[in-house]
């Protein structure tokens, strides 16, 4: 493979004119109020297009779990967590008050069960209970939890538990928690727990529990299919929230709202807002194909590069036609091990010399370090080759 380094992509046409990730977001300034901080984003672009003090440091409440649920679909995709793994219910988890779906200690539930207990009724117990088993304690899982806002870039995050009950700082804001939904919707499936609006746990038991999802959205906003709501007499009313339209994927936070019902129509205002003055062209979906990268000493010779993310680009309904380019960068000297989902390029569209999308291009699965009789094997085969 011949070791290229950065390939630039012919000019592409496109039908309209692309927003910059740097667009001004809305400056009306009242698109959304009687809340404490709101923003509203693009999820493959990240384009905000609305928002109101979106640094502003606040409790986020049960939107915690945003990044809780980060963690557990990111240990799924790694294989370090299997969905029809049981998973043992502590004593300390089970304490948990607040919102529960009532584990008692030693009760085992899957993965799967976990995550709806999470993703539709919030459950403090059940988030807790996946923590230990992700990383031994509550304590080391907030640890992992804050390498991960770091790892993402978020300054303005600090997280002391899994469950977003009310401890001193303990905080986000409407941007953080947007980016860390862009992340947690890297993973599609998640939205088959968020977007679901009633379940039962211990189904064909005495002990059958209803599960209903505070997001009431997800019933009555077409499209709205996640992510976390989140209450505390501190926080007041809360929502992370996501829907889909005609291929485009937004992203809604607000912090602070008097009552659920003034936060869901806020956050409907920004929904609205967004399809109805913007559109997206899909490019790639995740984990499409986009090339091959070099492995020295590995046990295969190349790992294919993937997406590592939907990816597409953003317009304003009715602009003009206008012209974008695709430069692909791959790492050189690579060398194995190689882990399935490591960093080993970036794809990048840009405009006039501005970028509109920039992300990581991962590997498409693992690769071990090649033996010594294997490595021995080439070596014989290339002085064969070259005589």
């Amino acid at each position: 493979m011949k070791r290229i380094i950065s390939i630039v992509i012919t000019t592409v046409v496109l039908a309209l004119m692309i927003v910059s990730p740097t667009f001004a977001a809305e400056k009306k300034g009242e698109l959304v109020n009687n809340v404490k901080s709101a923003i509203l984003i693009d999820r493959d672009t990240g384009t905000i297009l609305y928002e109101k003090n979106s640094n502003e440091k606040l409790p986020p409440a049960s939107m915690t779990k945003v990044m809780t649920m980060l963690l557990i679909m990111e240990a799924l995709d790694q294989g370090k967590l299997k969905m029809d793994e049981k998973i043992r219910t502590s004593e300390y988890a089970a304490s948990m008050g607040g919102s529960q779906i009532f584990l008692e200690p030693g009760e085992e539930m899957t993965t799967e069960q976990m995550l709806k207990g999470i993703a539709i009724g919030s459950g403090n117990d059940a988030a807790v209970a996946v923590a230990e088993r992700l990383a031994g304690s509550e304590e080391a899982f907030v640890e992992m939890m804050n390498n991960k806002a770091k790892e993402l870039g978020l300054k303005n995050t600090e997280f002391k538990n899994v469950t977003g009950l009310p401890v001193n700082d303990h905080y986000s804001t409407a941007n953080d928690m947007a980016l860390m939904a862009k992340e947690l919707l890297k993973y599609q499936d998640i939205t088959k727990f968020t977007g679901t609006y009633e379940a039962y746990l211990r189904e064909n038991t005495d002990k059958k529990f209803w599960l209903v999802n505070t997001n009431r959205l997800v019933k009555f906003y077409p499209g709205v299919d996640g992510l976390k709501t989140g209450f505390t007499n501190e926080a007041k009313y809360c929502l992370t929230a996501t829907a889909e339209k005609n291929g485009m994927r937004v992203i809604a936070v607000v912090f602070g709202a008097p009552s659920s019902k003034e936060r869901n129509a806020q956050v409907t205002k920004m929904l609205d807002y967004a399809f109805s003055q913007y559109e997206t062209h899909p490019l790639y979906k995740r984990d499409e194909a986009i090339g091959k990268v070099h492995v020295s000493k590995g046990s295969e010779k190349q790992v294919t590069a993937v997406t590592s993310e939907p990816l597409s680009l953003l317009t304003k309904k009715g602009e003009q036609v206008d012209k974008v380019k695709k430069e692909i960068n791959m790492k050189k000297n690579l060398k194995a091990p190689i882990a399935k989902g490591q960093e080993i390029g970036t794809i990048k569209y840009t405009k006039d010399g501005k970028t509109l999308i920039e992300s990581p291009l991962v590997a498409q699965k693992e690769i071990k370090e090649a033996g010594w009789w294997k490595l021995f094997k080439r070596s014989v085969g290339m002085f064969t080759k070259t005589n």
